[in-house]
């Protein structure tokens, strides 16, 4: 008889590969800030309830990574969130590393529909003021139109604000948007998981180190990590 146990599928993309990708588009991404500027960076997080699972682990992972940034000149960073019922949320711009944990610590997640076009716009406008070196945006779901995702994201990339996209999980769909979303804009796009939790990190780390500090901040950084990180030395020279 055959064995008809049901096999889990299996990934769209082997995480090497995603991780590799995701490097190499960093590496090759232009000086963001002149000298004596603080890099800003948006950080925009998916607080709907998909992701109550893993939402502390997470808001400590994220809140590390911009302590590699306090030796470049400063990072200032603006937290956005969504979750509930059009619930959208977005911070001052925070200088300190401490400020930016506490507000995160404090939400909880709420259940709701994804709000990604708001970040886009958004993002857009904040790029408007002043100077973005980056939107970085973690989530694990797609529920929009994906053209109109697209178009969003093409403006970004016409202001220079590429968007660096972290998926959580497998979700083929969200995987397909978030793919065009980062590609539009000039970004780059990466998977994570709870099995990758120092992964993330480090990745994460690079991003925060490239918009406080330039592509000569994030060949320093390379150099100085193990792993992942590691590779964009090698594809800085």
């Amino acid at each position: 008889m055959a064995d008809r146990t049901q096999k889990p599928p299996a990934p769209v993309q082997a995480p090497r590969a995603d991780v590799d990708a995701f490097l190499g588009k960093l590496a090759k991404m232009p000086a963001v800030r002149a000298a004596g500027q603080r890099g800003r960076l948006l950080f925009a997080l998916d607080a709907t309830a998909s992701r109550e699972a893993t939402w502390d682990r997470a808001c400590q992972i994220q809140g590390e990574m911009f302590r590699e940034t306090e030796a470049l000149g400063g990072l200032d960073v603006q937290m956005l969130y969504y979750r509930g019922f059009d619930e959208f949320r977005a911070s001052g711009w925070l200088p300190d590393s401490n400020a930016l944990i506490g507000q995160m610590t404090a939400v909880r997640c709420l259940a709701g529909k994804t709000q990604i076009a708001r970040v886009l716009r958004h993002a857009s406008d904040e790029a408007k003021a002043a100077r973005v070196g980056a939107l970085v945006f973690v989530g694990d779901c797609v529920e929009e139109e994906s053209d109109a995702l697209g178009a969003l994201a093409g403006e970004l990339g016409l202001r220079g604000v590429p968007v660096f996209a972290f998926q959580e999980g497998h979700d083929a769909h969200a995987e397909h948007v978030l793919r065009q979303v980062s590609r539009l804009s000039g970004g780059a796009w990466c998977r994570f998981d709870a099995s990758s939790a120092s992964q993330l990190r480090d990745l994460l780390a690079a991003v925060a180190v490239y918009a406080a500090g330039g592509r000569k901040a994030l060949a320093n950084y390379s150099a100085q990590r193990k792993g992942d990180v590691l590779l964009l030395a090698k594809q800085l020279e």
